[in-house]
């Protein structure tokens, strides 16, 4: 595995492999990897000639109260679960490269950006597609793959790329869950051990809610409320939002249909968790 910090390095490493007619795979994360990290990472070997992952905590998506300083870093640990996989090169740039002093240019997806995480984190979208746009044209992938878990990411990404025509397939890989059904993140380190304990209620509701769609509920109205009755039944869980919105928009629904996502987030403790699953208005 090759270890790359710099830009320019990265760039020629890439030209390089282009040259000779090679596909690229990407994985962009912000390092802490778990198993759901490794599985984006098995699937762009089996998928693609060469593997890049990149590691970059990336403060331009982190508000200034938010825990951009604690977010977990353990980048000889990440390395090494790299080098284990067969990563072909390991891109790890530094803040200083990536966000000179006179940085000033940011991208932005109107309308994707401002609803659900994006409500309660203004800016933060605007600087997770300034930083995947910049790692796109960093590494110049043919294949970029990213998690189901952060569903409005993925649409974000995948609007980006539509309308700034960037050469680059997007994939997105189902959730990985824990034994208890716990999505995996990083952030999970954070919880204390009552804290995960309860966390497990997120899958148990998004399973609620798909027990009521197959039972004929198709109100998501209803849904929202027998979902975030069964989230407050946990004394510390705080809901930042249970929604029921449309698979390729995001926009409010009015009933239960095919493609549409049941999007939660919510506080224990100090740590905000994701979660979501697709449902259609068919009985599963």
């Amino acid at each position: 595995m090759k270890a790359v910090r710099g830009i320019k390095q990265m760039v020629a490493a890439a030209k390089i492999i282009k040259a000779k007619g090679k596909t690229v795979g990407f994985v962009p994360t912000m390092g802490a990897l778990h198993e759901a990290h490794l599985g984006l990472i098995r699937r762009a070997q089996r998928d693609n000639d060469f593997t890049v992952v990149s590691i970059f905590v990336n403060p331009a998506q982190f508000a200034p109260a938010e825990d951009f300083k604690k977010y977990p870093r353990d980048i000889k640990g990440d390395a090494r679960l790299c080098k284990k996989e067969g990563v072909d090169i390991l891109f790890c740039p530094t803040v200083k490269e990536m966000y000179p002093e006179d940085f000033s240019s940011f991208v932005e997806v109107k309308g994707l950006s401002g609803v659900l995480c994006g409500k309660s984190r203004p800016g933060h979208f605007r600087g997770v597609a300034t930083i995947v746009t910049k790692l796109f044209n960093i590494v110049s992938p043919d294949v970029a793959y990213f998690g189901q878990k952060d569903a409005q990411q993925a649409l974000i990404i995948k609007r980006l790329v539509r309308d700034l025509n960037l050469p680059v397939k997007i994939k997105v890989l189902p959730i990985i869950r824990d034994k208890d059904g716990l999505a995996l993140s990083s952030r999970n380190r954070y919880l204390s051990g009552a804290e995960r304990k309860d966390a497990s209620v997120l899958f148990s509701a998004l399973k609620l809610a798909r027990g009521l769609v197959n039972k004929g509920i198709r109100d998501p109205r209803e849904i929202v409320r027998r979902v975030s009755g069964l989230i407050k039944t946990k004394k510390k869980a705080r809901i930042d939002y249970v929604s029921v919105v449309d698979l390729g928009n995001f926009g409010p629904v009015k009933k239960i249909k095919d493609n549409c996502l049941i999007a939660l987030a919510v506080w224990l403790g100090e740590t905000r968790l994701i979660d979501n699953i697709i449902i259609s208005g068919k009985r599963n």
